[in-house]
């Protein structure tokens, strides 16, 4: 972050860290990090940690994580970065993909309060916890306190960051061992802020408590608290972080063992309880998201996912345009097709020369209600969802093909507007499963996995690409296309390209 900014940075929050491997003695760690993404006074810094075991030579993932610094004001005034030269495919990968994982990080807090609420009118709050043999949360409870000195900071004097990570890990790692009678293992850490600096001579104060386990897992909250010495002797606090451990344990076997359920005794205990229930949905549903293969069902559209799933959307489309290996497979005009293939899954890419402006086109294709005026695949479209000006949530219907029921898609499109000149507009397409649109028997539900445009700034004109992976259920339509006896996808670009330029000129 330094190397970048110049000036010297501060963590100012760091996203869920989920740990796939443990790290032993005798075992060499490699340590990677590059800043992704500046902000205007903030940055991205993508941590890949590395373990090779020195006697098989095996190397293994540990963690993958992202961190967010700011550079350290000068008097009053914050500083502006400058941004990230970008030179390799996975520079610009990562550096669009930051703004998508800043988003997520912005709206954390709005979609825990959503999922209280939303679990609150479900009936999951519950004031009784009488169940058999469970443990008072009091038992879990431990204190620390640990004295900054120079070997625990920065060349700033402020404590590192992870070292006030370790004091917790420790602290959380003796609390939840109250109950287990075992030697946890820790699997994941929360996103969370640094709300202020601690400083050489402070002393940190941490406060561990069990605010609810799951079965195979724990989660254990941690409050660290700062004081000086006149803070100290007049009990006046500074809050300086909050994090959320997620734990598990293994037998002698390696097999997880179970945790007992908890009962928490005070009103902020019952408070912490359904928190770290609402924390877990949200938990499941990145890793879901983040894990997903390709060839998967839909995701379910829910409160818990709605990030994850945006998140997907954008990154799906971003990654298929950057891959490497493209054939281009028919020229005509303003017209270009490339194809790709990798494994069982085709790919095709439909360059267009359009002459309106780039925004123009972005705002005519971004609305899905009057894609049926150039898209014959296309029959109905109606708008389920608008769950903000950038997600749309759209039902679709196609035309039957000869002896096949009509089709029919429940699709998430997501659209996002350049932060550069250089950057191209976007519109994501991919498939979603929502509760109130079941199956149909009148229709074959279909799948997309993947589709969208990139629409390009070129001066007066603009280049629009349409990408799509083509699932089985869309093949018969391309099949004779892509073999040269037909020319729909031809067709349907020409179609499209006549309705921008109608429609475009008209503003």
């Amino acid at each position: 972050a330094e190397k970048h900014a110049g000036v010297s940075c501060v963590t100012a929050s760091m996203d869920d860290i989920q740990f796939e491997e443990a790290a032993r003695v005798g075992q060499i760690i490699t340590i990677k990090a590059k800043v992704n993404r500046a902000f205007k006074t903030s940055m991205e810094v993508g941590i890949k940690v590395m373990v090779q075991d020195v006697l098989t030579n095996v190397e293994k993932i540990v963690s993958a994580a992202y961190a967010t610094y700011v550079a350290k004001p000068v008097g009053s005034g914050k500083i502006e970065l400058e941004s990230v030269k970008l030179l390799s495919t996975e520079d610009h990968l990562e550096h669009t993909l930051a703004i998508e994982r800043r988003r997520i990080r912005l709206g954390y807090e709005q979609v825990f309060q959503n999922l209280r609420q939303e679990s609150n009118t479900e009936g999951d709050y519950c004031d009784s916890f009488e169940e058999e043999g469970a443990v008072s949360t009091d038992l879990t409870h431990v204190q620390s306190i640990e004295l900054v000195q120079p070997p625990h900071a920065n060349h700033h004097g402020n404590t590192f960051g992870g070292q006030i990570m370790a004091w917790m890990e420790t602290v959380a790692s003796i609390s939840a061992s109250r109950l287990c009678r075992s030697y946890p293992i820790l699997k994941s850490v929360n996103m969370f802020k640094f709300w202020g600096p601690s400083v050489v001579g402070d002393r940190l104060v941490f406060n561990a408590i069990v605010n609810n386990t799951f079965q195979n897992s724990v989660e254990v909250g941690v409050r660290v608290e700062a004081y000086n010495c006149e803070e100290w002797i007049k009990d006046q606090a500074r809050h300086i972080n909050s994090a959320f451990l997620i734990f598990n344990t293994v037998n002698d076997k390696g097999e997880l063992l179970t945790f007992p359920r908890i009962k928490p005794t005070t009103k902020d205990g019952i408070r912490r309880y359904h928190g770290a229930i609402v924390r877990r949905r949200i938990r499941l549903a990145r890793k879901c998201m983040l894990s997903a293969k390709e060839d998967k069902p839909s995701d379910s559209w829910e409160t818990s996912n709605q990030a994850y799933v945006s998140y997907s959307n954008i990154a799906a489309l971003t990654h298929l345009a950057a891959k490497p290996g493209w054939e281009i497979t028919s020229t005509l005009d303003d017209i270009k097709i490339w194809t790709h293939e990798e494994g069982d899954v085709l790919s095709f890419k439909v360059e267009m020369q359009v002459k309106i402006q780039s925004h123009l086109a972005f705002s005519l294709l971004s609305d899905f209600t009057v894609r049926q005026q150039w898209d014959k695949h296309f029959l109905t479209c109606k708008l389920l969802q608008a769950v903000s000006e950038d997600e749309k949530i759209y039902y679709v219907t196609s035309p039957p093909m000869t002896g096949h029921k009509p089709r029919d898609f429940v699709i998430l499109v997501s659209q996002r507007q350049p932060c550069k000149p250089s950057e191209p507009y976007v519109v994501a397409v991919k498939s979603v499963t929502l509760t109130s649109m079941p199956p149909s028997p009148e229709y074959c539900r279909s799948e997309i996995l993947c589709a969208g445009f990139q629409i390009y700034n070129d001066n007066s004109f603009c280049k629009v690409c349409y990408f799509n992976q083509v699932t089985s259920g869309i093949m018969p339509y391309l099949a004779a296309n892509l073999t040269g006896s037909s020319k729909s996808i031809e067709d349907t670009a020409l179609e499209c390209i006549k309705f921008l330029e109608m429609k475009g000129g008209k503003y």
